[in-house]
């Protein structure tokens, strides 16, 4: 079972693909993949239900975002040593953190949108950790079972506004419109037998950038949900982007960044690809 968005940007409504490849429309069942419906416990009773009692969905369906009502998006800076030795940094001593804005959300086939002011446009493949119940000082044996599912994630970045707009502005450089394409599903943590055991890739105009795995993560994913709660409450909804391995575009000798009319395509193990045309404001 793997939960989808389909529908025009604005939009969306649930569905899912099942175990054929269909895509259903899961309004049935939910009104959203928001709120209680990302519950782990209620996303292994929908895993045992029948699929064939929902509509298939006839012909081509966009995929938003999939999950809706996302409250708030929580980055985690330099979480691969291979990542910190190409962009010169530091390694921090705990999980270094920034926060994205919600309105960056696009699906995983929606255009990449070039600021009108960008200039350093950047690819950052990551797996993403959606919550899937409050969580606050979540020990990190319990963190798993706080956890609705994974889905792959681009955390965009404009390095001229990350890097030269004010100095260290995380935020500001990752915010903009379209900087957050996930799906093209989420795949329910019940499901994934090891989220420390992911290949992630990203090429660009099909010449391979980043080759990775998660399990070179410096600090995984059940460490990260507990740091996190720690310092803010997560619902359900929130998104963890958790950090991206080496091959970046700010990494390279010199810098290679974006340009309109580049493609973007990106996949992790289980999590389906993304595919990104870049255009112009």
């Amino acid at each position: 079972m793997r939960l989808v968005r389909f529908g025009t940007a604005g939009e969306e409504y649930p569905g899912l693909i099942d175990r054929q490849g269909k895509l259903r429309d899961a309004r049935p069942w939910v009104d959203d993949w928001a709120g209680a419906a990302l519950h782990p416990d209620n996303l292994r009773r929908l895993a045992d239900k029948d699929f064939a009692a929902l509509p298939e969905v006839a012909g081509y369906a966009r995929l938003g975002p999939c999950i809706g009502g996302v409250g708030k998006i929580v980055g985690v800076a330099l979480n691969y040593r291979s990542h910190i030795a190409e962009t010169g940094a530091k390694t921090p001593a705990e999980p270094s953190l920034f926060l994205k804005a919600p309105s960056a959300l696009c699906g995983a086939r929606d255009p990449i949108i070039m600021p009108k002011t960008g200039s350093k446009l950047d690819w950052e493949v990551e797996l993403g950790v959606v919550i899937g119940r409050k969580a606050t000082n979540v020990a990190p044996g319990n963190a798993p079972s706080f956890i609705a599912g994974y889905c792959l994630l681009n955390d965009v970045s404009e390095r001229a506004f990350q890097l030269e707009r004010g100095g260290q502005q995380h935020s500001k450089g990752k915010s903009a419109d379209t900087f957050c394409p996930i799906g093209p599903w989420l795949l329910p943590s019940h499901a994934v037998a090891d989220p420390q055991a992911i290949r992630l890739w990203t090429e660009v105009n099909g010449k391979r950038m980043q080759d990775g795995n998660t399990a070179a993560m410096i600090y995984g994913v059940a460490a990260l949900v507990s740091y996190i709660s720690e310092f803010m409450t997560l619902l359900p909804g929130d998104v963890i982007a958790t950090g991206t391995p080496e091959g970046v575009g700010k990494g390279m000798n010199p810098p290679r960044y974006l340009a309109i009319g580049d493609v973007v395509t990106m996949g992790g193990d289980g999590l389906g690809e993304h595919r990104h045309a870049v255009n112009g404001f």
